[in-house]
């Protein structure tokens, strides 16, 4: 394979990605062309709020092609194009050849949420120590364990186990807290996400694990449960306040993760009306805040 570097001005580059795309490239990544940088500038987003910029103000489009020829070609043919006015072709250069698998598979290590309790990647061997195990590799939907916000929920779930409670997994992504609850002794788990694709992908990594659980869009959740978890964002953990407040017993937990330290007081007065959240751990910025019902 052979890669493509260029260098774009922040409103040129959605052109030239489209461009690449039509033009057959195999892959097309953009990158801050100053990252590492003292002009290295960060994109954040989050749902209710303004949308970030698209790029950088200088960004690096990288493109890969199977043939050194197409690479030139496409090279050739950006320049010619109006919009590339400003743009810069920095090089053309041959990309060893790796195992693309293996090499994603490396990035992936088995992940310690307390001593015994651990999320292992298939590939992966079981740690002498871990007599808790969740078998799961990163896939189309949220949720691998690597996120503090996820290691959070597990070792929530681990210091108050469900045993005997109906749990709910309220945007649950790739199932690993329903997985994680089920593990815990609870005596149902409903895990509800409005993305099919999560849905799917929780069914299947309960499977993999051997775990009973039922999973579907969040109509399916319904009535009252010991304990419910939401690992989402503040903006729609804030809308759905009434409806997961709903959804707790009387003498249940509530938990939710997603929010950011500065956040932490918006989500409580928002909550406010029907529960008393508190802060029940915090990691690398972000907080876990928990409420019971009385």
């Amino acid at each position: 394979m052979y890669e493509l570097r260029l260098i774009c001005a922040e409103d040129r580059v959605e052109h030239v990605c489209d461009a690449l795309e039509a033009l057959e490239a195999l892959s097309v990544s953009v990158e801050d062309a100053d990252a590492d940088t003292d002009a290295e500038r960060a994109l954040f987003g989050e749902p209710g709020l303004p949308p970030p910029a698209q790029s950088w103000s200088r960004s690096r489009v990288v493109a890969l092609f199977g043939a050194e020829t197409e690479a030139h070609d496409a090279a050739r043919l950006l320049a010619l194009q109006d919009f590339f006015a400003g743009c810069q072709v920095l090089r053309i250069e041959r990309v060893a050849e790796q195992d693309w698998v293996r090499l994603t598979q490396s990035q992936f290590e088995p992940v310690p949420i307390t001593g015994a309790f651990w999320i292992v990647p298939t590939w992966h061997d079981v740690p002498a120590a871990a007599t808790e195990v969740i078998r799961l590799d990163p896939g189309l939907a949220f949720g691998t364990g690597t996120h503090p916000t996820t290691r959070m929920c597990l070792r929530w779930i681990a210091a108050h186990p469900p045993r005997g409670q109906r749990v709910l997994d309220y945007g649950c992504g790739s199932g690993i807290l329903a997985i994680g609850a089920a593990l815990h002794g609870a005596a149902s788990v409903d895990a509800v996400d409005i993305d099919p694709a999560a849905v799917q992908a929780t069914l299947d990594n309960a499977a993999a694990n051997g775990v009973a659980l039922q999973a579907g869009l969040p109509d399916r959740a319904a009535g009252a449960y010991g304990t419910v978890l939401a690992n989402i964002l503040a903006t729609p953990l804030k809308v759905l306040a009434p409806l997961l407040c709903g959804h707790v017993a009387p003498g249940g937990a509530l938990v939710l993760a997603g929010v950011l330290e500065r956040q932490t007081a918006e989500l409580q007065a928002a909550y406010q009306p029907w529960l008393r959240l508190e802060v029940a751990d915090a990691e690398d910025g972000w907080v876990l805040l928990a409420a019971r019902r009385a």
